[in-house]
């Protein structure tokens, strides 16, 4: 009981502070959010990726408030630090939430017009069209936290690593073995000489750090603009490259991609470029299947080979997505039913509303977690202090961890009204912008599609780091081929309409949840984090709409610099879903790749966590990732790989200062790119 009790004072001691939410706090928040939305709008119109750059935008809120704490009225605090990462996170994923880097362009520019495309919208209906979808999946996330992360504890690797980078920024030292320690009571202190030196010396070299590699992914990327040749290097010659796409684009941004997303991730990818482009390009281009030139999306090998991967995609999203639903059923089942069993036959109605819970569940795609930050549960108990039995600690884990004062919750009330509210305004506006073209009936199934998916996208989210928003995009294209029959000839807009929908609920409910395990970590109130969500969420709605208008009024889109491929990915599924435009073999090919990586990915759930040839099997959607894009990028990425593996298993070095320096040369690009957007528009000349 005194060792729940200490937790419970340690989280209300944060959750209490006044600078839970504060205005200065929120605009910093944007400020740092709409770089993010730039960033993340031009790399996602490259590639199809984003990144909500949770670290960065800590460290960039906090450096920003540190060089002003002399002239700060209120000091800047871990959890004003939360909030200012939970804004900026939620601004800056937008473009990716409101479909501007995939489904936006299919409709643009990929329907066609028997599919009743292309469809641009004004304006006025695109910002619209944001905002439906940004509120309902934040709203949704709220009832999951308690589930995923006061009662099973579920890790959310990024959150706990954003958590650990917070407190030690403010000088609070989080570890495994004690609780956390105020080294340095906060980081607005204004004077120096009870500043922990090494804190200070810690911080000042990070955003050194950042600010260097920043300048110089900037100035390579304004390079790329008067000397556009410097995008696609012919590395293996220029057979290769003029025939046969294989290039090499030298950027530093995608360099910094590949550190994040570390070794095994670009070596999958990598491999997927070689199956791609290496070997099923040059297979179709030979035996006619794609007799068009390899850089055509609908005759030439670049489009056949996504049909392939997406049949790789669909197989594993079926598998992976239903084996974490079910996966709580078969483990819990009986438990469950027994409890269910037991209150009825007492008559105790109200038990029947309490049951649920359970431990947490570990096994899907384990991880390799570098730094562990403590529950607060686990870092006031008696096993810091060595005096309790190694069953009675292990017995602590299946405690459910302390909340927050009730006063610092969002309400029931809240939620229900809001979750009521939000849904209502998404099937508002898809009608309002779309017309007949879309039935009620199916943006109605599609929304609730949405929270369904959202549980699973939240539950793979904690355990691997990984959120499945594309496998679950597909998953909903999928099961809307089922019921909207091919005969509609607006069938392939309203499964990338429905696909949309759920692709936003995931990924907000997902964001949201990463930032409550930082908050919860480090005791900022979650009814503050979910109302900078809230306010974050609209304004990057409204702001990626602009930016899409943006740049596609500058650039071609489709073309070099923006080729869409997260669009044709979009398109080309609604089309294999529903039968239509499989070019040439492409359906045999899919089908049997659809089977092979079925039995992979099963052998895959069975060997987590194991060693040997089952556990080595890796992601089916990151070999896909490395098949429908260009080898150019790919390449670039397994680069930042290779330097991550160095850095970490041969040099044996701290993995934050790597993070930093790969979100310096992200964020230099993507800042950057809108010194030569203005450059286009101004029709200045390429050298």
């Amino acid at each position: 009981q005194r060792r729940r009790s200490d937790a419970r004072r340690y989280i209300a001691s944060h959750a209490s502070e006044g600078q839970n939410f504060t205005m200065r706090g929120l605009a910093v928040g944007l400020g740092v959010g709409l770089i993010i939305c730039f960033s993340n709008m031009y790399f996602g119109l490259q590639t199809g990726w984003v990144s909500s750059m949770s670290m960065p935008s800590s460290l960039i809120g906090f450096a920003f408030f540190r060089t002003l704490s002399k002239h700060l009225s209120l000091p800047f605090t871990p959890v004003e630090n939360v909030l200012v990462q939970t804004v900026a996170g939620s601004m800056g994923t937008m473009p990716l939430g409101c479909g501007f880097v995939g489904v936006m362009p299919a409709l643009n520019y990929l329907l066609k017009k028997e599919e009743a495309g292309p469809i641009f919208l004004s304006m006025g209906s695109m910002v619209l069209w944001s905002l439906g979808l940004c509120f309902f999946g934040v709203v949704f996330a709220v009832p999951l936290r308690r589930q995923v992360i006061i009662r099973e504890k579920l890790k959310f690797p990024s959150g706990t690593a954003t958590a650990l980078m917070i407190g030690v920024l403010h000088g609070k030292e989080t570890t495994a073995e004690g609780p956390i320690e105020n080294r340095e009571e906060i980081a607005g202190e204004p004077d120096e000489e009870e500043v922990d030196k090494g804190a200070q010396s810690s911080w000042k070299s990070k955003v050194k750090l950042l600010v260097i590699s920043f300048a110089v992914s900037g100035a390579y990327t304004l390079a790329t603009y008067f000397f556009p040749v410097l995008r696609n290097l012919p590395v293996f010659g220029f057979a290769l490259a003029e025939n046969w796409l294989w290039t090499l684009n030298p950027s530093l941004a995608y360099v910094g991609q590949g550190i994040i997303m570390g070794p095994a991730t670009t070596t999958h990818m990598l491999l997927g470029a070689i199956v791609g482009w290496g070997i099923l390009s040059p297979l179709a281009k030979d035996k006619g299947w794609a007799p068009g030139p390899v850089e055509d999306w609908e005759t030439g090998s670049k489009g056949w080979i996504v049909w392939i991967s997406l049949a790789i995609m669909l197989a594993d999203s079926v598998i992976s997505l239903g084996y974490i639903a079910f996966r709580p059923v078969v483990l819990n089942g009986g438990r469950f039913f027994s409890e269910v069993r037991r209150n009825f036959n007492k008559g105790d109605w109200k038990g029947l509303l309490k049951i649920g819970g359970g431990n947490s569940t570990t096994g899907y795609a384990p991880i390799m977690v570098r730094e562990e930050v403590s529950t607060p549960l686990e870092e006031t108990g008696p096993c810091t202090q060595g005096d309790s039995s190694p069953t009675f600690c292990e017995g602590i884990k299946d405690i459910p961890e302390p909340d927050a004062p009730p006063e610092h919750l969002v309400s029931n009330l809240t939620v229900w009204i809001g979750l009521a509210l939000s849904i209502l305004f998404c099937i508002i506006a898809i009608r309002v912008v779309f017309g007949a073209l879309v039935p009620l009936y199916a943006t109605i199934t599609a929304v609730f599609m949405a929270l369904i998916l959202s549980i699973m996208g939240v539950r793979a989210l904690g355990e691997t780091d990984l959120n499945p928003v594309s496998g679950i995009s597909k998953l909903a294209q999928l099961f809307f081929a089922l019921i909207i029959p091919q005969s509609n000839k607006n069938s392939v807009l309203i499964n990338l309409i429905a696909g949309a929908v759920s692709e936003s609920g995931a990924l907000q409910a997902g964001d949201l949840m990463q930032d409550l395990k930082t908050g919860h970590l480090l005791g900022a109130a979650p009814n503050a984090q979910f109302w900078g969500q809230i306010i974050g969420s609209a304004v990057g709605a409204v702001v990626s709409a602009l930016i899409y208008r943006l740049y596609t009024s500058v650039y071609v889109v489709p073309g070099d610099l923006f080729q869409v491929p997260t669009a044709y990915v979009w398109i080309f599924t609604a089309r294999l879903v529903t039968g239509k435009g499989l070019p040439h073999m492409a359906w045999q090919w899919a089908a049997g790749a659809a089977v092979v990586f079925t039995g992979t990915t099963m052998l895959r759930i069975v060997g987590a966590g194991k060693s040997g040839i089952l556990g080595c099997l890796g992601e089916s959607l990151l070999l896909c990732k490395g098949m429908y894009n260009v080898p150019s990028f790919t390449l670039a990425r397994a680069i930042g790989g290779f330097v991550n593996y160095y850095w970490r298993t041969y040099k044996r070095r701290e993995e934050t200062p790597l993070v930093i320096l790969a979100s310096g040369l992200i964020l230099g690009e993507g800042v950057v790119s809108i010194l030569n957007l203005l450059l286009a528009s101004a029709k200045v000349p390429h050298l």
